[in-house]
This record gives C-alpha cells, sequence and structure tokens, in this order.
C-alpha cells in the first residue's frame, strides 16, 4: 500500500509540474504579444481620449514705445507687438454617448468604444469694440479619426482649419457679446474617455453640463475624478449628469470602459490552480476504492491524471478560436468523457458514471468554474474544500484505519472453500 501511495504522489507531483509550464506558457502567450496587439488595436481604433474644452482669443497690434542708447545718445523707436487676448468661457453644455465594443486580439480583450461628442459653448468677447476672434478647439487625442465634425459660430458653419491636432476658426465678435460656439464629431477610443477642464491645472468654469449615455451597466470611474451629480439606469445603460455652476476643480470627468473576461489570464490561472482539484480526486478516489476494496493501480491513477490535464491543454488553445464559455463546455465535456469511459473498462459503468463523474464534475468543472465568478473564486472552492471534508470525515469515522490499509490478508469466510494447488480443503472458522 505504501508503494502504491508513493507511485500516486510521483503522478501527482509530475503532473502539477506539467500544469505550472502549461500555466506559464499561457501567460507567456498572452503577456508577451500584449503590447504588440494593443498598438495594432490602437492604430486601426484609436487611443484612449482626453476632451479639453475650446479656447478663443483676439490679438491685436499694439504699439510699444522702445529705448535705445548708443554713444551716450538715447533713441526712442516704437514697434508694433501682437498681443493675443484670451476670451472667458461663460457657459458649456456637453452631451457624450458611449458605445462599447470590445475587440479581441490573441489572448485579450480589448475595451474599445465609440463616441459622439457634441457641445454648445459661450465665449464672451470682453474687448470694447468687434474683434476677429480665433476658436480653437484641441481633439482629444491625435491617434483617432473624426468624423462628421461640426464647428459652428452662433449657428453659422465656420472655415475650419486643421494643425497641431487642433480645428481651427475665426470670426468677428462684437463687442461685450456673448457668442455661442457649437463643435461636435464621431470617433472611436479605447479603454477611457476624460473631459478635463484645464489639463493639470485647477480651473474654473461657470454654469456646467455634460450628460453622458452608455449602452453598458457596469460603470467605473477611476481616482480622483467627479462623480456624477446625477445616475439614471436605462434599459440598455445609464444617463449620466455632471451639473456645476461655479465650480473650481483640479479633477476631470472619466469613464473607464468595463473589462470583458480575459480568455488568457484565467486560462492561465485555471492550470496553476488545476493541481488542487486534482489533489481532491486522488483523494477521493482513494478513500472510495478503499472502502469498497476496489483496486486501482498507479498506472489508472497516470490515466486519469492525462484526463484532467487534457482539459487544460483544450482550454489554452481553444480560447484563441471560439468564446472562454464555449471552450470550457468543450474541455470539460471531453475531459469527463475519457475518465467515464476508462473507468467504465477498469472498474465497471456503475463506480465511473456515478462517483468518479460525480468527483470530476465537483472538483475539475466546478471548481475551474469558480474562477468566472470575479470576487468569489476563494469563497467558492473554500465552501466546495470544507463540504468535502465534512462529507469524508462523516463517511469514514467509524472505519478502522489500520484494518483498511494492513498488509495482512482478511480471513477466509466460514463454509467457504479454499484451492490449494493440488488439494482441496473446507476450512472452518
Amino acid at each position: 500500500m505504501t508503494k502504491r501511495l508513493i507511485a500516486i504522489g510521483f503522478i501527482f507531483v509530475c503532473t502539477s509540474v506539467a500544469w505550472a509550464i502549461l500555466g506559464g506558457t499561457i501567460f507567456t502567450r498572452t503577456y508577451s504579444l500584449d503590447a504588440k496587439a494593443e498598438n495594432r488595436v490602437a492604430s486601426t481604433w484609436g487611443t484612449p481620449q482626453n476632451q479639453a474644452p475650446p479656447s478663443a482669443s483676439f490679438t491685436r497690434i499694439v504699439p510699444r514705445s522702445e529705448v535705445t542708447v548708443e554713444n551716450g545718445k538715447k533713441t526712442t523707436k516704437t514697434i508694433q507687438e501682437s498681443v493675443t487676448t484670451p476670451l472667458p468661457l461663460e457657459s458649456s453644455a456637453i452631451d457624450v454617448a458611449l458605445e462599447l465594443e470590445h475587440r479581441q486580439k490573441g489572448l485579450l480583450w480589448y475595451s474599445t468604444y465609440k463616441v459622439g461628442f457634441s457641445g454648445l459653448y459661450g465665449i464672451r468677447n470682453t474687448s470694447d469694440k468687434e474683434e476677429a476672434v480665433d476658436f480653437y478647439l484641441k481633439f482629444p487625442t491625435a491617434q483617432a479619426m473624426y468624423d462628421d465634425l461640426t464647428f459652428k459660430v452662433d449657428g453659422n458653419a465656420v472655415p475650419v482649419t486643421s494643425s497641431d491636432g487642433a480645428a481651427l476658426g475665426r470670426i468677428k465678435v462684437a463687442a461685450g457679446k456673448t457668442a455661442q460656439l457649437a463643435v461636435g464629431y464621431r470617433s472611436q477610443g479605447l479603454n477611457e474617455w476624460r473631459y478635463s477642464f484645464g489639463g493639470q491645472e485647477v480651473a474654473q468654469v461657470r454654469d456646467f453640463s455634460l450628460k453622458m449615455k452608455t449602452n453598458f451597466k457596469d460603470i467605473d470611474f477611476p481616482d480622483n475624478t467627479l462623480s456624477p451629480s446625477h445616475k439614471l439606469e436605462t434599459n440598455s445603460g445609464w444617463d449620466l449628469t455632471w451639473s456645476y455652476k461655479n465650480l473650481l476643480s483640479g479633477y476631470q470627468i472619466a469613464m473607464v470602459m468595463p473589462e470583458k473576461l480575459q480568455p488568457g489570464p484565467l486560462a492561465g490561472r485555471i492550470s496553476l490552480f488545476a493541481p488542487v482539484s486534482l489533489f481532491f480526486f486522488f483523494f477521493l478516489m482513494l478513500i472510495i476504492t478503499t472502502m469498497r476494496g476496489i483496486e486501482l493501480h498507479p498506472m489508472n491513477y497516470f490515466f486519469l491524471a492525462a484526463a484532467f490535464f487534457s482539459f487544460h491543454l483544450l482550454l489554452a488553445y481553444l480560447v484563441d478560436h471560439v468564446s472562454i464559455h464555449l471552450a470550457f463546455a468543450i474541455s470539460a465535456a471531453i475531459s469527463v468523457f475519457l475518465v467515464v469511459s476508462y473507468l467504465r473498462l477498469v472498474v465497471g459503468m456503475h463506480f465511473a458514471s456515478r462517483e468518479a463523474a460525480l468527483a470530476q464534475f465537483i472538483y475539475l468543472v466546478m471548481f475551474s468554474y469558480a474562477f468566472f465568478l470575479k470576487g468569489f473564486t476563494g469563497l467558492a472552492i473554500t465552501i466546495g474544500s470544507v463540504v468535502t471534508l465534512f462529507v469524508v470525515m462523516q463517511v469514514t469515522g467509524r472505519i478502522r484505519w489500520a484494518d483498511r490499509f494492513s498488509l495482512k490478508p482478511p480471513d477466509q469466510p466460514t463454509g467457504k472453500l479454499n484451492r490449494e494447488p493440488g488439494a482441496i480443503a473446507t476450512t472452518l472458522n
């Protein structure tokens, strides 16, 4: 019995090493190409976006006197100097629509999205006369496309030029008048969308309103960002509103796109955890076979371990081609089929289809599926382990293990024939 336990332990250790190698391979495949894959996604879809409010200014040519001294003689010259005066932003009414569309590259899903942006800004000409005002809208990122661009002042389209990742337009604004600048576009981004009031500086905003619609319910706001003033859940997502009368803040408004279940890291974690599943399965098989007098040779345990390993091997290479849930179901079905069909030949269909199949379903399939339960994986596995311990303790509490593991053969039952070579004797107790 001791030699058999040592052999089974050796099989367990070797299989655990194989799982460690497989898990490391999965993580290497996942993250070695991650940077390249993300760059490919960004090049075809876009990068994280951070939209800043537009700015406006006018430029005047102002004469300035400059005094120079040459050979003890003062000379005064008049120089024409260009002076730019920024104009204040009086109000902001912004609408943002975010549509999440996950994209897969390799073993990772990327949180790509479409964004529809429109804003109506009030910009006041503080000059005492009519000025040619330059309106300037910096795009949120250079690595993106901007379709259906709108650039209007007081309802009139303004000729736009593009320079250094920004749209520029010029129109005359009367003295003291507040011009209404309407801007908008449709674009695409990655991972998160932000709106900043003044870059990294503390900025003041007046009469501000930003309304955001999402087509996803799992909303998340990064640290050091402003929470919405109002939230309303809809059938497809959320309607969020940020509204301020007079705000002074260095924080931004931001939304992080929800991540999809990542097949690569999930398959890697399941593979590294697999020895725990196999340990429980081997432990239960040893208990059941010992109690029932069923003999399983270490070679039988070797093939059972190989059937368990096939689940994780199939899962690791199926997730590249099908969804993680479908890959999990296919791999689990094949592994259970291998175990049941094999034990059917070894000990019979009754044991294979009931005790063995149920044990594999619990400790391989259910324990592995616990990794899909984000935040509850450890608790689910712990509960399963404690329940297993309780059941085994109750079932085996009255067993005399010294007799079960004794090397002495059991006494012959009364009235049974004992056939010896060359003789037949009836042994009576």
